[in-house]
This record gives structure tokens, sequence and C-alpha cells, in this order.
């Protein structure tokens, strides 16, 4: 593949549950996952094999790690390694861009439960 635009608005949003909606793009080697959380909603503390980048396009999120608490501001990002337990609070109505590598295969097979209620 040499290159592919992705055009976020133009790709199905999933309703993962009340107040969380995703926007996804499985690449070769990379997941891309446009992210809508309602204020207050929480993602609870999960892992996997994946490294992930979260960038806060808008809002604000609290992240939860065995390092702590962290809270992630527009214009910011955070680094969790492979199976680093994490957990996720929106702490207003935010948009990320989460960045997965390998290609997050437990989506693309439908094994996303702890996203969904």
């Amino acid at each position: 593949m040499e290159a592919t635009k992705i055009p976020w608005m133009e790709k199905e949003s999933e309703l993962l549950q009340e107040g969380l909606t995703r926007r996804v793009f499985h690449g070769e080697n990379i997941t891309m996952a446009r992210l809508e959380l309602r204020n207050g909603l929480v993602v609870p503390t999960h892992k996997h094999i994946n490294e992930q980048i979260t960038t806060v396009l808008s809002g604000s999120i609290m992240v939860e790690t065995g390092s702590g608490k962290f809270i992630v501001k527009a214009g910011e990002s955070i680094d969790f390694g492979p199976n680093v337990p994490h957990k996720v609070k929106a702490l207003e109505d935010t948009v990320v861009l989460d960045a997965f590598s390998p290609v997050r295969s437990d989506w693309i097979s439908g094994d996303d439960s702890y996203l969904r209620k």
C-alpha cells in the first residue's frame, strides 16, 4: 500500500455504548481510531498487546495506570506500552485519536467487550 487518505467523518460511526462512538481504520501495521466520549464516560481498566498513543483532539480525559493518574487535555498525548493496564474517564465531552501497533486484531474479530455495555 502506497498511500491511503482517511476521511474520518465519512467512516461509519459505531455506537459502542451510550456516550461512546468509534470510527476505525486498520492499516497494514497500525490501527487508528477516532473516539467520541461523553462527559463522565468511563472505559474500564483493560490491557492489550498493542502499544497505544492517545491524542486528545478536544476536551480532556483522566487516565489511570499503575504509575498514577494523568490529566490529558486537548493538544496532548499519552503513550501506553504493550500490556499496560489503563482506565480512562472523560472529564468533559472529548474526542481522541488513538494509534495502535500492531493492528488491533481483537477489534477486527469483535473481541472488544470491555468497550461495550
